[in-house]
């Protein structure tokens, strides 16, 4: 759902900030051995004899798994394709054991492969893997074969220190070894960021680049996240930190290699774009290069220097194929495999061993469906019953109480019952002046992901709400945010519930408790929303006034046709939409006095 999640859940706390960046200076000496300069070698090699001029490398790449080792639930885990007929097609795509297979498939008969990642591996991640630091993922990765990946924005969640555990290996420093007798072996690929250094010393904080060789081809690589990383990272995740400029970094370390020899390179960026259309088999090169993507990648791309070869690129969660013209005017591959494993891009890098350089213009990539209809991969089923296991204690763990079903997906009221509690959960935790102030908060429709039922799940009780329960109504486990918009924004903010893009399917937001209006389903876009109607606590809204708003990250971000709401100034970030939500749930609920289905008095209906 949301394009730019994060986590800071009650197991996964950013680690403190006296633990400061320690492991961090050994990060690259505890590298793997070779892992900066290795190929898998998948599948074999052309045999003896003449080699030919030319190889084709087949670089397989996705992006923003965010530990979604189980098939991602409801629409999450569908992509759209578009048919010659105009039809769209929703498929069931993603979930680690089917992508084992795809990539493990698409690497037959191709000798020279290489599997690389475009950050955003970990972080925002299910029950499954978030709880346990998601060490689940890197050992689902390892399995996979991952070659290389960018950082994201989220390996930056819990900081530097955590992020060398993942890299190096070695239990939670607060929460050890998960399992008996072993021991966290960490990544045995290279995560890489080239454009995030140490503020003190100014030295890079990971490798910036690592070397892929295979019988003599070589293909550099360069990893980036996005420079504005620190804008949607809690900040003692990215304490002590400096981020920089993607195109200046990648440029630069572009000429290094080019000096060591390496002419062959492909970035890795966790930054994309948006693509005219949501079908991954959309052509957004028609009817020109690039004519059909726009966001921030387009520029980066059009700075990046012609000695890159390719873009693997992530963060927006969208599919695309395009060529975006380098620098010199020639068409360069951007790519993107929308995210939680639904899709991989296979792309043919023609290397010419005279040159030691890629034949640009037979560059070929296509993003393909990792459906769910191929055979499961046994390893990886194996993976996940065994961290499965591990996670029934914590999963069944209990809340809260409820005394009766409190709907929230499968109510199709505008104003639901399991929005109000959200939205006051929200508001809850947010407005003591320490946590933010907030005086309302919102709730987008599409991020209540279930109801609360009464009746039992398994053998809790009837009535007893279980940490399971209630990461599956909010699983996507984003920081909130609160922040400052003028009272012209927000009754704007709520207009757009019912204009532009959300005109014809209206996404009304839950609010918190003190916010009322009338909303009049019998007049057309913006009129909906009666604006003299609109109060807070009883009294009208001042449109110059300035109010502090709470909201998860994806609305604060202007996610969901709100672009009135991305306008927020003052931000502070808080705590994650779970960890507010069952602290409201242990704070008004006991066994004898559950927490009953709010009234729906809200936003007032004409027919």
């Amino acid at each position: 759902m949301s394009a730019t999640p994060q986590k800071n859940r009650a197991s996964r706390r950013v680690l403190a900030a006296a633990a400061g960046l320690v492991t961090v200076g050994a990060l690259v000496a505890a590298m793997p051995a070779g892992a900066h300069e290795r190929g898998h070698g998948h599948g074999g090699g052309h045999g003896h004899g003449h080699k030919p001029r030319t190889v084709d490398v087949q670089l397989l790449s996705f992006n923003d798994l965010h530990g979604n080792l189980e098939p991602p639930a409801g629409s999450a885990g569908n992509v759209s394709k578009t048919h010659p007929d105009g039809t769209v097609e929703s498929i069931p795509a993603g979930g680690v054991e089917y992508l084992a297979t795809s990539l493990r498939t698409a690497r037959k008969g191709n000798p020279y492969s290489v599997t690389a990642a475009g950050g955003d591996m970990v972080g925002a991640s299910p029950l499954l893997s978030g709880l346990f630091h998601d060490e689940p993922t890197i050992e689902a990765l390892n399995k996979l074969d991952l070659d290389v990946t960018a950082v994201g924005n989220h390996e930056f969640d819990e900081g530097a220190t955590e992020l060398a555990r993942l890299q190096n290996g070695g239990c939670h420093p607060v929460e050890g070894c998960y399992e008996k007798g072993k021991k966290f072996k960490g990544a045995d690929f290279p995560y890489l960021a080239a454009n995030v250094t140490k503020e003190k010393t100014g030295k890079p904080l990971l490798k910036p680049y690592t070397v892929w060789k295979k019988k003599g081809v070589k293909i550099g690589f360069i990893g980036v996240t996005l420079e504005g990383t620190p804008d949607i990272v809690t900040a003692n995740g990215v304490k002590g930190l400096k981020f920089h400029d993607e195109v200046e970094t990648i440029n630069k370390y572009a000429r290094e290699l080019d000096r060591k020899g390496v002419k062959s390179i492909v970035a890795l960026i966790h930054e994309g774009g948006a693509p005219a259309s949501t079908s991954y088999n959309y052509d957004c090169d028609s009817p020109g290069a690039g004519d059909g993507i726009s966001g921030p990648i387009v520029d980066i791309a059009k700075g990046i220097t012609p000695k890159v070869d390719a873009l693997v690129t992530g963060h927006t969660h969208q599919a695309y194929v395009c060529t975006v013209p380098d620098p010199s005017g020639k068409p360069r591959m951007v790519t993107s495999a929308s995210s939680f494993g639904k899709l991989y891009t296979d792309t043919t890098l023609t290397y010419d061993r005279r040159t030691n350089d890629i034949v640009r213009t037979s560059v070929k990539s296509a993003n393909h469906v990792v459906t769910r209809d191929q055979p499961k991969a046994p390893d990886m089923t194996r993976l996940i019953d065994r961290w499965n296991k591990l996670a029934a204690p914590i999963a069944n763990k209990p809340q809260g109480w409820i005394s009766a079903d409190i709907n929230g997906r499968g109510s199709t009221a505008p104003e639901k019952p399991l929005g109000n509690v959200i939205a006051d959960a929200q508001l809850e935790g947010l407005s003591p002046a320490g946590k933010g102030g907030a005086e309302v908060a919102f709730m987008n429709p599409g991020g209540i992901r279930a109801d609360l039922v009464h009746k039992a799940s398994g053998s809790e009780g009837d009535g007893v709400v279980t940490y399971g329960e209630a990461f599956t109504v909010q699983p996507f486990t984003n920081m909130m945010n609160v922040v400052d918009l003028t009272g012209a924004q927000l009754v704007t903010a709520l207009q757009q519930q019912v204009s532009g893009p959300n005109e014809a399917s209206p996404k009304i937001l839950q609010v918190s408790r003190g916010l009322t209006y009338t909303l009049d389903l019998t007049k057309s876009g913006a009129d909906r929303v009666v604006a003299d109607t609109i109060k807070l606590n009883g009294e009208a809204i001042d449109p110059a006034r300035t109010y502090r708003v709470a909201m998860n990250e994806f609305l604060a971000g202007g996610g969901d046709g709100f672009p009135a709401l991305g306008q927020g100034t003052n931000k502070l970030v808080g705590a994650s939409d779970l960890d507010l939500f069952n602290a409201y749930l242990a704070a008004h609920s006991t066994a004898t006095a559950p927490l009953a289905p709010p009234a729906t008095d809200r936003i007032t209906v004409i027919q």
